[in-house]
């Protein structure tokens, strides 16, 4: 069983925002398997289906970024599931826009949602997708975060988060290693050394 949680702040205002890329996975992987993310529980909407004989949790925490940790450990003791089955997608400023990174465990970085997860969980070992967004030159940080994409970044990103899309996919149908070879981007981005 796999738990999949894709980080973002609910409500309409945050719609497509960069800070949201992570629900955007989720609300990809839901339509290409044939899932409804509907059901309210654990602080989070969530959806349950079956991938290659495994069950599924697709998870969008309801808390706001900051407080995703709640919902995740929630999520974790429920189920009972080891950490190694938790996935979790998020953006990552340290990346550049459009740069995928699958990693098997790592550091917090600089994303509160992240921090929030690893503090709950008193764990940072559990696969993650970052989805790479810029970092501002000048801009204030949260707002560049909960801002949006420029019309040039928009085609880029959607690509990417249909490469993270697919890249879950592949943790959980071939293992983390397979998906890594196969979704990383090959470019180095600036600081790719951050969580090794």
């Amino acid at each position: 069983m796999y738990i999949i949680v894709g980080l973002g702040n609910p409500g309409k205002r945050y719609d497509g925002t960069r800070h949201n890329v992570g629900f955007d996975t989720i609300d990809l992987l839901a339509h290409r398997n044939n899932l409804k993310v509907n059901k309210l529980k654990h602080k989070a909407l969530y959806g349950e289906g079956f991938w290659s004989g495994e069950k599924i949790i697709l998870a969008k925490p309801q808390t706001f970024m900051n407080l995703s940790g709640e919902s995740v450990r929630d999520m974790v003791e429920f189920y009972k599931i080891d950490t190694e089955k938790l996935i979790v997608i998020y953006d990552d400023i340290d990346l550049e826009a459009g740069v995928l990174r699958i990693r098997h465990k790592g550091s917090a970085g600089t994303h509160n949602g992240m921090k929030s997860i690893i503090y709950q969980l008193q764990e940072d070992d559990f696969p993650r997708v970052r989805i790479g967004i810029g970092k501002p030159a000048f801009a204030n940080l949260a707002s560049y975060v909960t801002g949006g994409f420029s019309k040039e970044e928009i085609p880029i990103m959607r690509e990417t988060v249909t490469k993270a899309a697919l890249a879950v996919e592949a943790i959980v149908k071939e293992g983390i290693d397979k998906a890594m070879n196969q979704y990383n981007t090959k470019k180095d981005p600036e600081k790719e050394t951050k969580d090794q």
